[in-house]
């Protein structure tokens, strides 16, 4: 803990982060108008920033703070379990594949990179066609597709722990492959894995923000930054805000991420080590 407090992109990047995930807790507080309340007015639409809207208005009269604020919930709840879902398939074909080898380890492997063969974007727009766009299929079909990465990260780190005196001993005691798996080997695999994880969420809100951009992610009138960037596209000239704002809450967050992963790989990392 001393090492990672003592790396000033850890401790920004974290700062960015928890307040990104305070703004959709309490969204509710923080902005008192209803995001999808529409105002037809004529002095209601395509407001620019003022304090009255912070971010101003789209074509609807919509409030774009508070669509931006509530769209966090969503881009942010995707992140996190589209990750969840990556590290749990991964983690598990990982450490089988590490520890037994064998016709185990050469079938995982060639599923890993027939995966890594197929670009994920391509994966993911052809599962979306099947299963329709909605917010639960975008978060199951981003944790399906980005595990074969991580796969291989702990099947290496398996590789060089499994022959261990620890491990060694554990299994001359009589302790069974999976005790030895998840309580011996796993915890002292993990290191790659918390970076992997840190940059997968920024990459997971990315792809969805696309996806919402395309029309096929999370769906109008649900607010999400991917489509309240959609709906900048047709007023590029006369309102900016629709593209700068949610842009930037994008740009701001994935940003956060990576950096927090950079500097979690710096520490974990003793090579890379100042």
């Amino acid at each position: 803990m001393r090492l990672v407090f003592k790396q000033k992109k850890i401790i920004f990047g974290l700062g960015l982060i928890i307040i990104m995930i305070a703004l959709a807790i309490f969204a509710k507080f923080i902005c008192p108008q209803d995001p999808y309340q529409i105002n037809l007015g004529e002095h209601e639409k395509l407001q620019p920033p003022s304090f009255e809207h912070f971010f101003g208005t789209d074509d609807l009269g919509r409030d774009v703070f508070t669509r931006i604020v509530y769209g966090a919930r969503i881009s942010i709840s995707v992140g996190f379990i589209a990750v969840l879902i990556s590290l749990l398939i991964g983690v598990l074909l990982g450490a089988v594949s590490g520890y037994y080898g064998g016709k185990a380890d050469w079938l995982i492997m060639r599923l890993v990179e027939i995966m890594l063969c197929i670009p994920t974007i391509f994966l993911i727009l052809m599962a979306l066609a099947f299963l329709g766009p909605s917010i639960r299929n975008v978060m199951i079909i981003i944790g399906l597709t980005s595990w074969a990465g991580l796969a291989r990260l702990v099947r290496a780190e398996f590789l060089t722990l499994r022959e261990r005196d620890y491990v060694l001993a554990a299994k001359i005691l009589g302790a069974s492959d999976a005790r030895i798996i998840f309580r011996h080997i796993l915890p002292n695999a993990l290191s790659p894995v918390w970076v992997n994880a840190t940059l997968g969420v920024g990459g997971a809100i990315l792809i969805e923000a696309a996806l919402s951009f395309l029309g096929l992610g999370v769906q109008i009138p649900t607010p999400s930054w991917g489509n309240i960037l959609t709906d900048g596209i047709y007023y590029v000239d006369s309102a900016w805000w629709l593209m700068i704002f949610p842009g930037l809450f994008i740009l701001t967050t994935v940003l956060s991420f990576n950096l927090v992963g950079e500097g979690l790989r710096d520490v974990l990392d003793p090579r890379l080590r100042k």
